[in-house]
């Protein structure tokens, strides 16, 4: 399970890097809870909640698949995928620019991830 525990790392580090988004932004803002009606505030805090919503689940299917042998190459190519589409729509988020673009090309290669590896883990499990 080493391949999704190297994904998992990566993620992690994206995390840490959009909650510090989220904390320099509520300094800088004076805000203690909440978003205080501050826009770039408010975006910031949605790619932090988008990010920890999706990346939970496509770590698990990622990793169930691959326990339950799925081959490595697709488990990299979800990891690269979902990598890059949080990387994508939090950065598309983050910023008071709009950049559709980014955020649908984000969810793009998140929402398929979770559908295969969650295909994949169906696969696994009705053939062992």
């Amino acid at each position: 399970m080493m391949i999704t525990a190297f994904f998992a790392g990566l993620l992690g580090l994206g995390c840490i890097l959009l909650t510090a988004n989220v904390i320099r932004t509520r300094r800088a803002a004076s805000v203690n809870l909440g978003d205080g009606g501050n826009e770039l505030l408010t975006r910031r805090i949605r790619a932090h909640g988008n990010f920890a919503e999706y990346v939970p689940i496509a770590l698990i299917l990622m990793a169930f698949a691959e326990l339950g042998g799925a081959p490595s190459f697709l488990i990299y190519l979800l990891g690269i995928a979902l990598v890059l589409g949080r990387l994508m729509h939090g950065f598309a988020l983050s910023t008071l620019t709009r950049r559709p673009v980014a955020r649908v090309g984000g969810m793009i290669l998140t929402l398929p991830v979770i559908g295969i590896a969650a295909f994949t883990c169906l696969i696994v499990a009705i053939a062992s």
